[in-house]
């Protein structure tokens, strides 16, 4: 089973990048995880004709995330309006993946969020807070999590009650 986080933006603070391969390091002895950047589309602005409109940009950036996916992954949106899990609920879903041995590739959207098509392909939405989080801070914690869910299944004392 491979996890791959495909995300919307390809300019990340270092500190960001830095601690995304720190995580994915952590985890690759077990689980595979790749990061995989989509292009952000252009938004309209003071000057800028050839960019689209919000819509437009929305549509296309679901257009690349969907041609990023496997056709057998098992989709994860995340998405604001999604299910939250703690970080027990997580490692027992992340744990219920594992067995099935389906790809699972996380879709983060861009500034304006992820196109219908995209959310309707998805088999799970996932909220990672109801906060609304930049999206650099969203991808580090994202791999976080899988992180900590994977060290729960591992039997470590990681998790605190």
């Amino acid at each position: 089973m491979r996890l791959r986080v495909i995300a919307v933006g390809t300019r990340m603070p270092a500190w960001v990048s830095e601690a995304c391969a720190d995580y994915v390091r952590r985890l690759r002895p077990t689980l595979q995880v790749t990061l995989s950047e989509i292009a952000p589309a252009r938004r309209g602005g003071a000057g800028a004709r050839a960019a689209g409109t919000t819509a437009q940009a929305i549509a296309a950036e679901g257009e690349r995330l969907l041609a990023a996916l496997a056709a057998d992954d098992f989709a994860v949106a995340l998405d604001e309006r999604g299910r939250q899990l703690t970080s027990r609920e997580l490692a027992s879903w992340l744990s219920r993946r594992m067995h099935e041995g389906r790809d699972v590739a996380f879709l983060i959207g861009g500034p304006d969020g992820l196109a219908v098509p995209v959310l309707a392909r998805s088999d799970f939405t996932w909220s990672l807070s109801r906060l609304t989080l930049p999206h650099a801070l969203a991808r580090l914690l994202l791999v976080e999590q899988l992180y900590r869910a994977h060290t729960l299944l591992a039997g470590h004392p990681y998790h605190r009650e």
